[in-house]
């Protein structure tokens, strides 16, 4: 895949030639009777409205990616695209995707390996057994969820990236306070987000369109629980192993208003409470900040509560 521009740095009576991911696409009809297309294109960098004056043409599914030419225009003061050709990517375009919607920084293969490297390290079987049996409840879905609809790690894989990035740092909390049991945080961990799968509706792109009936009644975390239990029962898991394992899904959220019911009650149970807010955070600070001059501050980020300041570029060589 050649290298394109982004849509948000494109100035009117530009060329565009490139690939675009289909949001919405229909064919509406003019005032003067004539059919056109109607759609909404987008890359990492935005969405733009999109028209194709050509009554023919058979609007491109939702969530495909298409090869576009056109030229960017204004309407109303807005950008609008005006496409001239357009057609289905085909495997040899060999699309990079993550310049069209936000994706994991790693390969899903990766971190799914460096995962299941984990649970094979595991000293206590049934233990190991019970993490690899709702691993594989998961099938193909793993390899493409994002952890949420909006805020962190909403990106293609995100779960993946989300769940092996606190799996590194579980192992290094546990060489600084090794009392805490590595084995069970790091099940807690890779349990403690699973059944977003079941909250939410994802396509294989990672685009979340909604949340499921299960999502808006009862949650990732009442969800977890519930398959866990049905799970650890059938395969006899000691009971106070199996209720630990629900307690730090349960509780992963630390407060009521954030959805648990019980705070963490257990030294790995606070730990994974911790590591899931430190990650979840982070995340969103390098994302907003990402998006600000040097030397500025962020717009107010409502799950933040605050503004962000981006330090200042340090100069080669500065003292620290």
């Amino acid at each position: 895949m050649r290298e394109q521009p982004r849509l948000t740095d494109m100035i009117k009576n530009t060329m565009f030639d490139g690939f675009l991911l289909v949001r919405a696409a229909q064919q509406r009809t003019s005032s003067n009777g004539g059919k056109y297309l109607d759609m909404t294109l987008t890359d990492i960098s935005g969405d733009v409205n999109a028209k194709m004056w050509d009554g023919t043409a058979v609007p491109p599914p939702a969530s495909s990616v298409i090869r576009v030419r056109g030229m960017m225009q204004e309407y109303n003061g807005h950008a609008q695209l005006r496409v001239d050709k357009m057609r289905l990517s085909t495997p040899e375009d060999n699309v990079e995707m993550d310049k069209l919607i936000p994706c994991a920084p790693r390969p899903a293969d990766d971190m799914l390996e460096e995962i299941l490297n984990r649970v094979d390290a595991m000293r206590s079987y049934e233990l190991k057994q019970l993490v690899l049996r709702r691993l594989e409840d998961c099938g193909d879905r793993l390899n493409y969820m994002p952890a949420a609809l909006k805020l962190h790690h909403a990106e293609r894989s995100g779960l993946l990236h989300h769940t092996s990035t606190m799996l590194r740092g579980a192992d290094m909390l546990c060489e600084l306070y090794p009392f805490l049991d590595a084995d069970l945080l790091a099940a807690g961990v890779i349990l403690h987000d699973l059944c977003k799968i079941e909250e939410m509706k994802s396509d294989e792109l990672g685009l979340v369109s909604d949340y499921t009936t299960e999502g808006n009644l009862l949650g990732h975390l009442v969800l977890g629980v519930s398959k866990l239990d049905r799970c650890g029962r059938e395969m006899g898991v000691n009971e106070e192993l199996l209720i630990m394992l629900e307690h730090m899904i349960l509780s992963h959220h630390d407060l009521p208003e954030y959805g648990s019911p019980k705070p963490p009650m257990f030294p790995e149970a606070e730990a994974l409470h911790t590591l899931d807010l430190l990650d979840a955070r982070m995340f969103e600070m390098r994302t907003e900040l990402a998006r600000v001059n040097p030397g500025s501050f962020t717009e107010r980020i409502w799950s933040l509560e605050r503004k962000l300041y981006r330090r200042k570029e340090r100069k080669e060589g500065e003292n620290e």
